[in-house]
């Protein structure tokens, strides 16, 4: 189980609060052109991004002995690893003593006022993505922040290169065979290349070597229909810029995403009967948006995204505008559907202290309510929704958390 947040922070959120002393909905995420790099591992992304932050690092002589260390290890790793593939991993990812020893230096080098501070303050509060650590000292946050995405990195690692178990092996495992010889001359070749290019700082060839990893798995789905803002979503996100919120009980009708069993199966009967039942209350005027939930996730790599797939149906089947609806083509479990959902919420400026409506079948309608809760807890290590109002059987209320926007760093396909 994942740590959970304090107790101060749920009964704040739970007040209706959007938690501007934490979180701020006018901040925006430095991206790069590697979304799977910058959802995952935010920090090390600004540490790459922030011109006055990469130079400390990169001309601090701690951090360089590292990366010298790091390179001949990998150096030494593609010399002799041979088919090893765990010899490989071991070279790339960071041990413990590397992950204490950094942390530790980095809280050397901290004060309020330099370039540390200023991330923590400017971006690393602001942003959410490291919210659990919230209530934190600035600089406990910086050391957290940092082990969260270094475990991330490992995480990554372990399962697409060492083949180690993800949290939902059906649906999210490794591509290859461990005893592939193919597998291994890969691997090597992507040790040689997490060195190659513009590569100094100490962290960029275990990240690097870890998003490598993805990719020859072809497991990009983080990045799937990114930026959403400036497409699938452009449409959605000029009107919400319009929208009269006080004409609307519910800020949005979520429909969690239902896929397929069938290779071949573009939308579940499932998921046809959840957009109908949403298109019915969006209709009454419950809501001004309706928001489509779900990635490529059943059966195992399928090519078919739910949410856009409902989406298409609203669209073409139903009648329903584009621009009432709102694309989260990411979610893997029904815990991030509601999760994803808030994050959209937040990040597109849409209110907070309104209620959504849950919008699907029955048996999942009452899941949501009575037992997911508990589920998110277990696997997210928080609340990411409170329980309102039961309106029928198959629509209920909830409020969104937006300690939702933490990023989860062992679910590298939606962190």
């Amino acid at each position: 189980m994942k740590p959970l947040y304090t107790f101060f922070v749920f009964c704040l959120f739970w007040q209706g609060l959007s938690a501007q002393d934490l979180t701020s909905q006018s901040y925006q995420l430095i991206k790069t052109r590697n979304e799977v790099q910058y959802k995952n591992y935010y920090l090390l992304t600004l540490f790459q991004q922030l011109p006055e932050l990469r130079k400390m690092l990169n001309t601090d002589t701690a951090f360089s002995n590292l990366y010298k260390s790091k390179t001949a290890q990998v150096n030494e790793a593609v010399k002799t690893c041979k088919t090893d593939i765990s010899c490989y991993a071991k070279a790339l990812k960071f041990n413990n003593e590397e992950i204490a020893h950094i942390g530790n230096r980095l809280a050397l080098l901290y004060t309020e006022n330099n370039a540390l501070g200023n991330l923590v303050k400017n971006h690393l509060i602001p942003s959410g993505c490291y919210a659990m650590f919230a209530k934190e000292q600035h600089k406990t946050l910086l050391i957290k922040a940092w082990e969260q995405d270094a475990h991330a990195v490992n995480y990554a690692i372990g399962v697409y290169v060492e083949g180690n178990k993800p949290n939902y092996p059906k649906i999210d495992s490794i591509s290859f065979s461990l005893t592939d010889k193919a597998f291994a001359e890969l691997t090597s070749a992507s040790a040689l290349l997490a060195l190659q290019g513009n590569t100094k700082l100490f962290f960029e060839p275990a990240m690097l070597f870890a998003l490598e990893a993805l990719e020859l798995n072809e497991r990009r789905e983080a990045a799937d229909y990114e930026p959403m803002a400036k497409g699938i979503n452009l449409a959605a996100i000029n009107q919400i810029k319009k929208t009269d919120w006080k004409k609307y009980p519910y800020s949005v009708i979520l429909v969690p995403g239902a896929g397929p069993e069938e290779k071949d199966v573009a939308l579940s009967a499932g998921g046809m009967i959840r957009c109908r039942l949403a298109a019915l209350q969006y209709q009454k005027g419950m809501a001004p948006f309706i928001v489509v939930s779900g990635g490529r996730v059943h059966p195992y790599k399928t090519k078919f995204s739910e949410a856009y797939e409902m989406k298409k149906f609203l669209i073409e089947v139903l009648q329903i505008s584009e621009s009432a609806i709102i694309m989260e083509p990411h979610a893997r479990h029904t815990t991030t559907n509601l999760r994803n959902c808030a994050r959209l919420m937040f990040r597109y400026g849409m209110p907070l202290d309104k209620p959504g409506l849950a919008c699907t079948v029955k048996s999942q309608s009452y899941n949501i309510t009575n037992l997911l809760p508990e589920r998110c807890k277990k696997e997210l290590g928080y609340y990411p929704y409170k329980n309102g109002k039961r309106l029928s059987d198959t629509e209920s209320e909830f409020y969104l958390n937006t300690t939702s926007l933490q990023i989860d760093f062992d679910e590298p396909l939606d962190p």
